[in-house]
């Protein structure tokens, strides 16, 4: 049995395992049913040739047939998940996880030894669909459960989403109930701040993660940027009880950032940039090999040729975790048509599920894929 090349880029983590029990997609060898992938050129043909089940299968996949049965809905929608209950451990998460464990420690040796200094932060930035808050969720739960075991609480990290759109108040609001200490909306926003910080303190929270952070100024003027920097500062610096601030959010939450150069150098920054389907088409095949060894599911050669790879990359728009949920969506495909096998077929529906587009805009159907939006939905060739 030929060993498969490893790339090292991605590997499944259970959610919650420690990293020695990984699931790791270079341990995996390549079966003797699967052939050596090919370029784009020959084997794009059989994709890019419209016919009949191609046109078929870009189209509802009740159109003209019998609905499916609940028990196999439920059951599909068991078994994609506990796939969703893995962790895609990537190249892009060392950064990050190697960032906060950094300013952890830090924290934790100044209150070992008494003590009081600024406190520093971490700033996640990405395209929407990138994988941020999937990256965010699984390091925060693994750090937080890390600090607890060493006796610091189960408070030490503080998360939540800012809503859109959102104002200071509201937000210290949040925080307060996220604090135990729910306030009513009668009360002025510097008396917010104030019990924020004297709960932080009380409540021994080393961080505050901030979800979706661009929307702390969606307005994106000088007054509103200057009232958001300067709060997150007076947390980073309070006197009593410093307190780190970690951010997500997309590329405008980089504007928050450079709007105060001070906020700035107190931040370590990480970005999670796009994907090119050349450089990455080979490492969502591997990444795609894995699930189908957990989804108990037999890849077929159409679904393993490089090309299928740039396809999956470019229908996900070119985000990494967009192209995750497509693989489910065409796994879930899969389940619902009681297939043992996975195919481009199911790309094909799983696409058309998510955009409701003609074959003409599917990226799985058409040879000149590239040229596809695949931000856009409903696309029609001839719009009526």
């Amino acid at each position: 049995m030929q060993m498969r090349r490893c790339t090292n880029r991605f590997a499944l983590t259970r959610s919650g395992w420690d990293t020695c029990r990984r699931a790791t997609i270079c341990s995996m060898t390549r079966s003797p049913l699967l052939r050596p992938r090919t370029h784009l050129g020959s084997q794009t043909a059989t994709i890019a040739g419209r016919d009949p089940s191609v046109e078929r299968d870009a189209r509802p996949a009740n159109a003209g047939g019998s609905i499916m049965g609940n028990d196999l809905i439920t059951r599909a929608a068991q078994r994609v998940a506990e796939l969703k209950g893995y962790f895609v451990d990537h190249e892009r998460f060392v950064p990050l996880a190697e960032g906060f464990s950094i300013l952890a420690e830090k924290r934790l040796v100044d209150i070992q030894t008494g003590r009081i200094s600024e406190a520093q932060g971490l700033a996640l930035s990405g395209h929407s669909g990138a994988g941020k808050s999937a990256a965010i969720t699984h390091l925060l739960a693994q750090e937080g459960q890390r600090l607890a075991d060493r006796g610091y609480g189960d408070s030490t990290i503080i998360s939540l989403r800012v809503p859109s759109p959102a104002t200071l108040k509201f937000v210290g609001q949040m925080l307060l109930r996220a604090l135990g200490y729910p306030i009513g909306a009668d009360r002025h926003a510097w008396y917010i701040w104030d019990l924020v910080q004297h709960h932080l303190k009380e409540r021994r929270v080393l961080f505050v993660h901030l979800d979706e952070a661009q929307d702390l100024a969606s307005r994106g003027t000088k007054h509103e940027l200057d009232s958001v920097t300067s709060m997150l500062k007076t947390l980073m610096t309070d006197p009593e009880w410093p307190v780190g601030i970690i951010l997500s959010g997309t590329t405008e939450l980089e504007d928050i950032l450079n709007h105060d150069h001070q906020l700035a150098r107190r931040m370590k920054t990480v970005r999670f940039e796009s994907l090119s389907p050349a450089a990455y088409s080979d490492d969502i095949l591997d990444l795609l090999e894995k699930y189908c060894e957990l989804a108990k599911l037999e890849p077929e050669e159409d679904v393993l040729e490089l090309s299928h790879g740039e396809r999956v990359v470019h229908a996900a728009a070119n985000q990494f975790g967009i192209a995750i949920v497509l693989i489910l969506d065409a796994i879930e495909d899969a389940y619902l048509q009681g297939q043992e096998t996975l195919s481009r077929h199911n790309f094909i529906r799983a696409y058309h599920r998510r955009t409701s587009c003609d074959a003409e805009f599917n990226p799985f159907v058409v040879p000149d894929f590239m040229r596809i939006d695949a931000r856009q939905v409903f696309s029609r060739e001839n719009r009526t």
